[in-house]
């Protein structure tokens, strides 16, 4: 067409309305702007604006601001090559803005899409990482000696066992080969429900208990049953007639009473892995050691060992002390602790190699339960015990006497009934052995005031008791001391509950406080023990209160107040180093 013939908005060419949009890949139909076109022919870019019309250029368009020049006859713009960028309507030429809203946009999608790609593949990585790490821990499925799950919300006890089985390279010239892996170091981890403190309790090997029957899942999906024995080693609990750590969990439950949540179980090379993995463990000895056995020789003072030299410190007995297992304990709980503060310490916690290798190591070192046998359930339970300051964590061992049937000093022991238990109930009703403050009282005011006011006579209580997950017979127990030593005949005993409870409770409407005031009193019942709610009707169609008796019950006329304070007891704590001597 010539250009008169452009001059009319109908004889444009289609083809010069689609334009290629640089956003979207996508063709666009752009319509001929409506708005009045100057008539003064515009000057190419770069020509002088003042240029005449007879120099056969473009007028530069006035600015939006100026006065719009006079209409003229309809001169078209220039005819745009196909797939050329449409010119902008009147007034609005913003093509070098756009041209940069469009490059930047351009590298914002680029870049983005590369973060999204790299972020999808880190994912990607860390999850195969974790499926890798899941391949490394072994399991043991202990049935109901265990939990079957971890919870973030409650205290809990793991049961750490090292074995002397000498399995793995490099374990061949250790004692005795023919080992079965029995429990040679045992230490019950209690850590408190808010987390502001945790108990590490050795139990020695060569504490004299009687190990119960044990149920132990076989290779073949079948269960079998391991019987007891009585007056054995304590280490006797694993390995010996095909026990699993199981067993041991249920002799600690059997000697403790306290019940053991999970295990950790790991030979001697885990000791050289982990100490290798972190590069190192800082001790100190307060003497000069040789050690033939053990084959331990170090200096007096402090030293970082790892690998065969920090096996050989924790496998140490006739260097320290008496030259017994109860020293070697100590020196083990100084140890433990100089690893704990290692594994935490900003240098291992921001090193990402450390951190892989401590992965690596501590993976396939360890077997556990199948309820905490996912790496990111070990990963919970190590975020929670990392929440538990040091200077809170203490190290004890489980009071204990020599055996008076040995005949000889120092060869077994057995426990001492005389403040073992004072540990065991602060272990069982979460109390730490350290001053710490605590994020919420035993008791709240509300709470201890339930105790406050007048109390009824034995002889008007009328009571019914439940078996909540007491030992058998519990109830009758309780109903006959009730009535014959305590004055309270108005009493009966209907049985097991519908639920079983951790802790013995009494529930009582608003009128009979009094009575559940005084039976608290001949229980030596906690404040937190009453549950304000209803009562029932006895035998005899009248209002009665309800004593369900929990798995805390120790028997007729043992009190069953919480302690609210931990014995006094020999005991370190893992933020201090102790010099072995």
């Amino acid at each position: 067409m010539d250009a008169q013939g452009r001059g009319r908005a109908d004889n444009i060419d289609p083809a010069d309305q689609w334009v290629l949009n640089p956003n979207t890949g996508e063709y666009e139909l752009r319509l001929t702007p409506s708005a009045p076109q100057s008539g003064v022919p515009r000057p190419r870019r770069g020509s002088p604006a003042n240029a005449g019309p007879g120099a056969g250029t473009r007028a530069r368009r006035a600015p939006e601001r100026e006065s719009p020049a006079k209409p003229g006859p309809d001169v078209p713009g220039p005819r745009r090559r196909r797939g050329a960028p449409a010119e902008p309507p009147p007034g609005r030429r913003k093509g070098r803005t756009q041209s940069k809203k469009s490059k930047a946009k351009k590298i914002l999608l680029w870049t983005g899409g590369t973060m999204a790609f790299v972020l999808v593949a880190v994912s990607a990585a860390g999850y195969l990482y974790l499926k890798h790490l899941e391949g490394n821990v072994s399991t043991t499925d202990v049935g109901s000696a265990g939990k079957k799950g971890f919870s973030k919300d409650e205290a809990f006890n793991i049961l750490i066992i090292g074995t002397d089985k000498r399995t793995g390279k490099g374990n061949e010239g250790y004692g005795d080969a023919g080992s079965v892996g029995h429990a040679d170091t045992n230490i019950l981890l209690h850590v408190s429900k808010d987390r502001t403190n945790a108990t590490a309790l050795s139990i020695p090997r060569d504490l004299i208990v009687d190990v119960p029957d044990c149920p132990t899942k076989q290779p073949d999906g079948t269960e079998k049953v391991i019987p007891g024995t009585q007056n054995v080693r304590f280490n006797t609990s694993l390995g010996q007639d095909g026990r699993d750590p199981g067993c041991t969990m249920r002799t600690v439950k059997a000697v403790t009473g306290i019940s053991v949540d999970h295990f950790m179980m790991a030979d001697f090379n885990a000791v050289k892995t982990l100490t290798t993995a972190v590069q190192g463990v800082e001790v100190c000895l307060a003497k000069d050691v040789n050690d033939p056995d053990s084959h331990l020789k170090l200096s007096a003072g402090k030293h970082t060992i790892q690998g065969e030299q920090a096996l050989a410190f924790v496998r140490t007995r006739h260097s320290f002390g008496n030259q017994g297992d109860l020293d070697r304990i100590k020196v083990q709980q100084q140890f433990l602790s100089s690893l704990m503060r290692k594994m935490s310490s900003s240098d291992t916690l921001t090193s990402p190699t450390k951190l892989i290798s401590l992965a690596e190591a501590a993976t396939k070192a360890l077997t556990v339960d199948t309820g905490i046998g996912k790496v990111s359930t070990l990963k919970d339970v190590a975020l929670e015990l990392k929440k538990v300051p040091p200077k809170n964590i203490s190290f004890l061992t489980v009071p204990v006497r020599d055996n008076p049937a040995d005949g000889v000093i120092h060869k077994t022991v057995i426990v001492d009934p005389a403040t073992s238990q004072q540990v065991f109930d602060a272990i069982s009703n979460d109390v730490s052995f350290t001053a710490v403050k605590q994020k919420e009282k035993k008791e709240k005011a509300e709470v201890a005031a339930r105790l406050k006011g007048t109390r009824s006579a034995a002889a008007d209580i009328r009571v019914d008791i439940y078996n909540g997950g007491a030992p058998a017979g519990s109830a009758q127990e309780t109903l006959n001391w009730l009535q014959n030593t305590k004055g309270v005949p108005k009493s009966s005993q209907l049985g097991n509950a519908d639920a079983t409870l951790s802790k013995t409770t009494l529930e009582y409407s608003p009128d009979q406080a009094d009575q559940a005031r005084k039976l608290a009193d001949l229980m030596g019942l906690s404040a937190s023990a009453l549950k304000p709610g209803k009562s029932e009707k006895n035998a005899q169609g009248l209002p009665a209160i309800v004593l369900t008796l929990g798995k805390d019950f120790k028997g007729a006329g043992v009190s069953l107040t919480t302690p609210t304070k931990a014995p006094e007891v020999d005991k370190s704590t893992a933020d201090k180093t102790v010099c072995a001597s």
